[in-house]
Parts: structure tokens; sequence; C-alpha cells
């Protein structure tokens, strides 16, 4: 009788160990499938971002343009004034600042 305890205990034990190692290539299937869902989500983002980035650079690149026109539309203006004798308003804080600096 205790051999048959035995080898039942052993044939448990057998079952058990050999589904283990059959689920470990299931569990590592499942893995590597999750991790390329995550690094496909990741690429995808990664590449909204870098379109977002470059519109945002060709948007600042537009803004500064119109900027330096800008300014130097009214160093024009601010000319003109001056050569018929009128003295233009001072400009407003932010403006001389970024006349000081170029920021």
């Amino acid at each position: 009788m205790t051999g048959v305890i035995v080898t039942a205990l052993l044939t448990y034990r057998g079952s058990r160990t050999a589904a283990a190692i059959q689920a470990e290539p299931n569990q590592r299937a499942a893995d590597l499938a999750a991790f390329k869902t995550i690094r496909d989500d990741m690429q995808s983002e990664i590449a909204e971002t870098k379109t977002e980035l470059r519109q945002t650079k060709d948007e600042l690149r537009s803004v500064r343009s119109l900027l330096r026109s800008f300014s130097g539309y009214v160093v024009e203006l601010t000319t003109q004034m001056r050569s018929h004798g009128v003295e233009p308003p001072a400009p407003p804080d932010r403006i001389a600042e970024y006349n000081r600096t170029g920021v």
C-alpha cells in the first residue's frame, strides 16, 4: 500500500512539473505579445510627438519671422515719424525688454 501512495505522489508531482514546464512557453509567448503591444503603442506615441514637435518648430519659425518683419516695420514707421518731427510714444515694457535682450 505504501508503494501505491508513493507512486501516486510521484505521479502527481510529475504531472504538476510537466504542466509547469508546458505552461512556461505559453507564458513567454503571452509576455512577448504584451511587450510587443506596449512597444507598438509607445512607438506610435513617439511618432505622434515627433510630428507635433515638427509642427511646433515650423510654427515657431514662422512667428519669429513675423516678429522680425514687424519689428523692422515699426522701426521704419518710427524713423518716418521722427523725420517729420513727431516723437513716437515709448514702447511697452515688454518691447523695450525685447529690444534690449533680443528675447
